[in-house]
């Protein structure tokens, strides 16, 4: 293994900054591709306004 310098705060929030905007611009191409997903929270939470909703129109209609 090499030796490393040791790590200063500017260096290390550049390499987070630098990590971060890789992450962004993967998520856009993907994006772009066609790949979005959509997170399994709001799939969560329509369900459960959808159930919801029936069940209101059920009980009280």
């Amino acid at each position: 293994m090499l030796p490393t310098e040791p790590s200063t705060p500017g260096t290390e929030r550049q390499s987070w900054l630098e990590r971060r905007r890789d992450k962004v611009r993967a998520e856009i191409e993907r994006n772009r591709r066609g790949e979005y997903t959509v997170p399994t929270w709001v799939l969560a939470l329509a369900l459960a306004l959808m159930v919801g909703g029936w069940l209101a129109l059920v009980v009280f209609a």
